[in-house]
């Protein structure tokens, strides 16, 4: 352990922690991080190591608003709401994390934290700011998700703007290189879309969860298509329907505020998308999500679904998290297999499946630099622990999909005609013309 700035031999509490610091990440290596205390004391990182982020420990009780009770969402809640604040590279946090979740504990250890955690104060800092979500209803009801999408995504447009790209498109990019800029990234992304989609000028295009329009704005530009959006978030709604009208494209483009349960026109769509908004529908509803996209796709057509999942035989947690509690309430998360098998269940066939995690990393990552860099921007626009949800969650996210956590898929799924015909052409070649 490495010790900066004089102790004083009146404050127990600095002694009592630093003593947690030592028990909890004293056989940690490297080291690479160090800890600040309230009165300037430091700890760490070890000799020869930089230090890729400090915690910096807001006062006395600090580590007791942290660890004490030992959950997730404690530590979360310690952080958004001050107890404490990180310096530096973030997202290194979570790389931290993992042994230490891992690591089996004894008893005695166990019980060793838990003594100098009650040897500090039991105070927090005021929980004012942005309040933890208070969905109403039965689950995955429509008056629910409306809800919930209000809670995520109705913050602030222009929250929203100081660090997505120029088109507000707000899901995994497409990187040729790390190196690529977010709006290139997230204009081939789109492109990448349509080749996959395949589509073609007055075709009727169906993006479920548009989101602020950029997918069917861009199709509607570069692909000629008869394009409609849907979401439950009526400042999206208005947001993408003022830039429809800025660019002139009425006729054959808009966005409209409706739950997908809610489009009534049977087979009248050539082709469905839906990006990003899979996560919002629950497993318990996704043989009605796969069987609505069947009965509004014509024989023929192909449905694109992109969403994130969850790896396979990682166990639910029990207790309430921060993610349902402070990010998406009522999400979900389910392995590819079950997608896929109630996609098949409904009828479509599974064409194609390509995972993205490594470039949902690299979106992540140019979010929370983005956000960082207009941090005053979005403190004043919002408030200090929204700025704080949204740089933990996308930092803690980003790690998921480098260690392989999180997955994000693009699944193509074909209605083939009464004749079995898919309508597909026998190879890929045309995504990568």
């Amino acid at each position: 352990m490495a010790v900066t700035a004089p102790i004083p031999a009146s404050d127990p509490h600095v002694q009592t922690s630093l003593a947690f610091l030592d028990l909890l990440f004293g056989n940690v290596h490297p080291r690479d991080f160090q800890v600040r205390l309230w009165d300037g004391t430091t700890w760490g990182p070890e000799e020869g190591q930089p230090a890729r982020f400090t915690i910096v420990l807001k006062h006395p009780g600090a580590l007791r608003a942290m660890f004490w009770p030992p959950e997730e969402l404690t530590m979360a809640e310690a952080y958004i709401y001050d107890d404490f604040d990180i310096e530096g590279d973030i997202e290194s946090v979570f790389r931290l994390a993992d042994p230490l979740l891992a690591k089996s504990w004894t008893v005695a250890e166990k019980a060793a934290l838990g003594r100098l955690l009650l040897k500090l104060p039991d105070e927090r800092m005021p929980r004012a700011g942005r309040q933890a979500a208070r969905v109403r209803g039965r689950r995955h009801s429509k008056a629910r998700d409306q809800q919930a999408i209000s809670y995520h995504y109705d913050v602030s447009n222009d929250f929203y703007a100081l660090w997505l790209d120029k088109n507000m498109v707000y899901s995994c990019a497409y990187f040729h290189s790390p190196e690529d800029d977010l709006d290139t990234a997230q204009e081939r992304k789109l492109d990448y879309i349509c080749r996959k989609l395949r589509l073609r000028p007055r075709e009727r295009l169906l993006d479920i969860g548009c989101g602020w329009g950029g997918l069917v704005i861009y199709a509607a530009q570069h692909y000629g298509v008869e394009a409609l959006g849907i979401t439950l978030s009526r400042p999206q709604v208005e947001y993408a329907q003022e830039r429809i009208r800025r660019l002139g494209l009425q006729d054959r483009c808009r966005v409209e505020f409706r739950d997908y349960r809610d489009v009534n026109e049977p087979e009248s769509f050539d082709k469905l998308v839906s990006v990003g908004m899979f996560e919002h529908v629950g497993r318990e509803k996704l043989e009605e999500y796969f069987g609505q996209a069947w009965r509004i796709l014509r024989p023929g057509g192909v449905f694109l679904n992109h969403g994130i999942a969850c790896q396979e035989g990682l166990p639910a947690s029990s207790r309430p998290t921060f993610s349902d509690r402070y990010v998406f309430p009522d999400g979900e998360l389910v392995p590819i297999h079950v997608t896929l098998e109630v996609a098949e269940k409904a009828g479509f066939e599974v064409r194609d499946v390509e995972n993205l995690r490594e470039h949902y990393m690299w979106t992540l990552r140019n979010w929370v630099r983005r956000l960082e860099a207009h941090h005053d921007q979005a403190r004043a626009l919002t408030d200090e622990v929204t700025y704080r949800v949204w740089r933990l969650f996308m930092s803690g996210s980003a790690h998921g999909f480098k260690v392989g956590r999180l997955k994000v898929y693009q699944a193509l799924l074909s209605k083939p005609d009464a004749d079995g015909n898919s309508r597909l052409p026998l190879t890929r070649a045309d995504w990568y013309a």
